[in-house]
């Protein structure tokens, strides 16, 4: 009997099964996590032209990052989650490793801290610009997500503190906090121009308004709207205003001054803003008592403390303070709160605000001061039982 010849099929398939064999002994080598990306970012940027990098390790990280590591670990447990579950497109970078979460968020706190370009920012951690650019936002969201709790109301508590500790600092009873307003500049392209967003310098921006604690902590923000709008029709616009103006905040119980009259729950704002029951302004400056000089003293002292915080949130996070996009709707507003989340989370961590990257000098330089001559009477009697206290 002839021997069974194999099949053509079975050639093709013994070929097959012996190619897959010698493939499957060839070790494949898995693309690894960048778990070293400081060491590489500090290597390569530490003596880049233009920084001042500090030698200390810590103190070098902070410089680039704006926070501490044990800061920049507790935001990466933020986001973590979101960022793994929703990675973007471009999570490998030039030498094909996979982008870890904390390089993810490296890179978009350079970004918010910098305000470098895109293309910048990737160069230094070796991504390219659409990778910064996904990166950021998906950073954004996530911390728009989960770290909203760093910026709310005080509770009955909290807010006890900090008007004792307005009283004992700046002798103002029964203060709350501070409020002022700043522009963040942008550009509108040539074929959409709208005086709404032009405002009074003639620059195109968006307003942020802060009210803040004795910690210089955001404890309210409004941001969105356009630069062209003053500032007294700003706060007319929030939803601080509506809860004031309704009874349903700053109405914590009054307390009696050592003259015996009733000072209720408010807070403290320059002359951009109406004299209010709940908002209180400084005397004018003309033909004054002692009593009031010495009033707009505290006032003034207190605040600063808004200014401040202000100037600090512009100089930490430069991407505020450099030229921003055309007013969307969506993504400028975020990234204006997400920078005062991040600058709430560095005081909520214990961690410290830089003084040195603060912006010199008032927070919307070359602006002319605004003066709002709203009086209510109510308002007007609080501050003269504030002068006398």
């Amino acid at each position: 009997m002839a021997p069974h010849k194999k099949s053509k099929k079975n050639k093709r398939g013994m070929k097959k099964l012996k190619k897959c064999r010698q493939l499957s002994v060839v070790p494949i080598e898995p693309k690894t996590s960048d778990t070293d990306w400081w060491d590489s970012f500090r290597h390569k940027n530490s003596s880049t032209p233009g920084y001042s990098v500090p030698s200390d390790e810590a103190e070098g990280f902070k410089y680039f990052f704006r926070v501490s590591k044990k800061t920049f670990e507790y935001i990466c447990s933020l986001v973590r989650e979101d960022l793994i579950s929703r990675p973007p497109s471009g999570l490998i970078n030039i030498e094909g490793r996979l982008l870890s979460v904390e390089k993810q968020v490296a890179i978009a706190l350079r970004r918010l801290a910098s305000g470098e370009s895109q293309v910048s920012v990737g160069a230094s951690f070796g991504v390219g610009q659409s990778t910064v650019s996904q990166v950021t936002w998906r950073f954004i969201e996530a911390m728009e997500e989960r770290a909203r709790h760093h910026l709310k109301w005080p509770d009955f508590n909290r807010i006890e503190d900090i008007k004792s500790k307005f009283d004992s600092s700046y002798g103002l009873p029964n203060c709350c906090g501070a409020i002022d307003a700043t522009h963040i500049m942008m550009t509108l392209p040539a074929v959409e121009t709208s005086d709404d967003w032009c405002d009074q310098e003639n620059n195109y921006s968006m307003l942020l308004q802060g009210i803040v604690d004795h910690e210089m902590r955001f404890i309210d923000v409004l941001t969105g709207l356009p630069g062209g709008m003053p500032f007294s029709r700003l706060l007319k616009c929030s939803g601080f205003f509506r809860l004031c103006d309704s009874g349903d905040r700053l109405n914590g119980k009054a307390i009696a001054s050592t003259g015996g009259d009733m000072i209720r729950e408010y807070v403290v704002g320059g002359f951009g803003y109406p004299l209010l029951p709940w908002l209180i302004t400084p005397y004018e400056t003309d033909s004054i008592l002692n009593s009031q000089s010495s009033f707009n003293d505290k006032h003034r002292a207190a605040r600063l403390l808004a200014v401040r915080a202000l100037s600090q949130l512009k100089g930490s996070w430069r991407i505020l303070s450099k030229v921003m996009w055309r007013p969307d709707k969506r993504k400028l507003p975020s990234i204006i709160l997400i920078c005062c989340l991040l600058h709430n989370i560095i005081i909520d961590s214990g961690d410290t605000l830089d003084p040195d990257v603060a912006l010199s000098g008032h927070h919307d330089s070359g602006y002319v001061d605004q003066y709002c001559k709203h009086v209510d009477p109510l308002g007007r009697t609080l501050r003269d039982n504030l002068a006398k206290a």
